[in-house]
């Protein structure tokens, strides 16, 4: 097995001087994790959603300086930080060592971009808009590069995506973006800062691409527990859409987040009942 670079860098290293307060190591060892395809592409999958929202959890922590905030923040970047692990010291050929050189670089200065705002927030009380603008311009970069990954990964003779999982997979990240650009437009102090990439799709227009996600994955068959979870996520969806088609500075973002959530933790459960059937 190959042997995980060293600038695998957790959060928690980064910040423990700092932020001793916010996050403890988990005391209990996690078990191994299976080196497959299927689990390749999980972990690839995971660390884009983490990232996403690690930043959401960030734009909330910029306004109100909230601690549960900030250790959402070190949890999702660490959550991140697992999965590179289990990327980069697998054994299968699905990405160069060339892309995972770049994807861990990419993923440090993202980690140091975030060190340096939540310093400047908890020192000051406010953001830096500078900073935040690199932070967010970093995020793009390393959102852009590992969506790009994961295609070549899908694509590898060393992975066998299911249809109706990567479908879900998707909605699950456009969803987690639509939530953290939702989060950073809603905040005055750094909305300024969020412009995202040139090339980025509106926000209503994700929204619209969500939809047709989704109702691609109501498509199947669904039965039990799996029925459940699409009826409540098409429930808390219709809830907030609108929300998203017509932004309003004026709608409570964080019933928007909170719904939001609630529905990338129901595809992520939807996601696996999904494997188990296959």
């Amino acid at each position: 097995m190959k042997e995980a670079p060293s600038r695998v860098r957790s959060l928690v290293t980064i910040l423990a001087m700092t932020f001793l307060f916010a996050f403890q190591a988990q005391a209990q060892q996690e078990p191994a994790r299976q080196d497959s395809g299927a689990n390749y592409l999980a972990e690839l999958h995971d660390f884009r959603l983490n990232n996403y929202q690690s930043l959401d959890a960030y734009y909330r922590f910029s306004a109100s300086t909230d601690p549960a905030a900030l250790n959402e923040i070190v949890a999702g970047v660490n959550d991140a930080n697992d999965s590179m692990e289990v990327i980069v010291s697998s054994e299968l050929a699905v990405l160069s060592p060339e892309q995972l050189d770049q994807l861990n670089a990419e993923f440090d200065s993202f980690k140091d971009l975030m060190k340096e705002n939540i310093t400047v927030v908890r020192n000051t009380g406010y953001p830096d808009l500078r900073l935040s603008a690199e932070l967010a311009e970093q995020a793009v970069v390393l959102n852009n590069l590992a969506s790009e990954l994961y295609q070549v990964a899908q694509e590898s003779g060393e992975t066998d995506p299911d249809e109706r999982v990567e479908t879900a997979r998707s909605a699950a990240v456009t969803i987690a973006r639509m939530m953290t650009k939702y989060s950073a437009r809603s905040n005055s102090s750094v909305s300024q800062a969020f412009q995202g990439s040139s090339s980025e799709v509106a926000l209503d227009e994700q929204a619209r691409q969500f939809d047709a996600m989704l109702n691609k994955v109501k498509a199947g068959s669904a039965e039990g527990e799996l029925k459940q979870l699409l009826d409540e996520i098409s429930s808390k969806w219709l809830f907030i859409k609108g929300s998203y088609i017509n932004f309003n500075e004026h709608n409570v973002s964080f019933v928007i987040g909170r719904y939001s959530q609630g529905i990338i933790e129901r595809l992520d459960r939807v996601i696996t009942l999904l494997e188990n059937q296959g």
